[in-house]
């Protein structure tokens, strides 16, 4: 008897994203084979985005929450009502491409080692361009700022083929986040004090610390729209990005001395909110001060969680160096730069 075969679900998070399922479902309707399930996890919507759905497309599956719980609640509330061996995390900006599905399912399938992985990710507006959130595989430095191959900052690298091999990464993008179901739910999914953003690489940290490998699979292409509940510069995304930086490392980071390395991130992210108050930019100054009154707040649960996880030393994919001090002060833009 042949092996049964596996049960992939593509899950798309929405809120309020009409707009966003109107332009994109179509791509990812087309692209993904018919034995594969497309559900849209809606995340309490007040718009008419489940009517559409229902209206438009019958054969997709649609679970709802009753309100807006974030991206990682709504995600965790969701996928216990998906069942399958495979998730395939897809924001509801992307359009996909032909065969975008096969080389990750592939991928993840090749070693038991390999909890997740994410395709190339372009931006939608500069095809040629890598995309801000995921672009070619996430890393991140000693300090616990997130970076990307094709994107440092706010420096995205165009696409020349140079990051056509696949690889092993520190984190996978949550835009398009291809993940054993089993795993998932073992570790409990996204951790749903952070609401939104970096929920993935906190759950990509804990799975490494638990020794199992994230990859970057070169043969999946999507393009990614961005800022498709948040835009990047806006208040709200600067506050959660600054607060769940400081979760993260909180959690996750093998350190003796975990309280310096937290009070050395505390002065660089205080220079950060000088920088934006003197660029004008008063509610990103802020955005900071109320991340750490904020970080602040929930540091002992925090720390009550850190007690649950083992931090693994010497992880693939953290970058020895400052990343701050290499692209401000060094003047290094593409990720072939850097020393690792």
């Amino acid at each position: 008897m042949s092996a049964p075969q596996q049960k992939i679900a593509v899950v798309i998070l929405n809120w309020n994203g009409k707009k966003h399922l109107q332009h994109f479902l179509t791509s990812v309707v087309k692209n993904t084979p018919s034995h594969i399930d497309i559900v849209v996890a809606d995340n309490g919507s007040t718009d008419d985005s489940v009517s559409f759905v229902k209206t438009n497309y019958p054969n997709i599956i649609i679970t709802q929450n009753e309100k807006n719980e974030g991206f990682a609640k709504g995600y965790n509330e969701a996928l216990k009502k998906v069942s399958a061996d495979i998730y395939i995390l897809l924001n509801s900006d992307v359009e996909v491409s032909e065969n975008w599905i096969n080389p990750l399912i592939e991928r993840l399938n090749s070693s038991d080692k390999i909890a997740a992985c994410q395709p190339k990710i372009l931006s939608y507006i500069e095809k040629t361009k890598f995309e801000h959130a995921g672009a070619a595989g996430g890393f991140i430095d000693k300090f616990g700022f997130a970076f990307c191959r094709g994107r440092i900052f706010d420096f995205n690298e165009t696409d020349n083929l140079q990051y056509n091999q696949s690889t092993e990464i520190f984190w996978a993008t949550g835009a398009c986040l291809a993940i054993k179901a089993d795993l998932y739910h073992q570790l409990k999914g996204f951790d749903e004090d952070f609401f939104a953003h970096m929920e993935e690489i906190d759950l990509c940290w804990r799975l490494k610390n638990k020794e199992y490998q994230i990859w970057y699979e070169a043969n999946s292409k999507v393009y990614h729209l961005g800022g498709g509940t948040l835009n990047y510069d806006s208040p709200q995304k600067i506050f959660l990005n600054f607060r769940n930086n400081l979760f993260l490392i909180t959690k996750n980071k093998a350190s003796k001395f975990i309280f310096l390395d937290l009070f050395i991130r505390l002065i660089l992210d205080g220079i950060a909110a000088i920088f934006f108050l003197l660029n004008g930019n008063i509610k990103g100054f802020f955005a900071v001060l109320k991340a750490h009154f904020a970080f602040y707040v929930l540091l002992n649960k925090m720390l009550h969680k850190r007690k649950q996880i083992i931090q693994k030393e010497n992880l693939f994919g953290i970058y020895p160096k400052s990343i701050v001090w290499d692209y401000f002060i060094k003047r290094k833009r593409k990720f072939s730069e850097l020393e690792f």
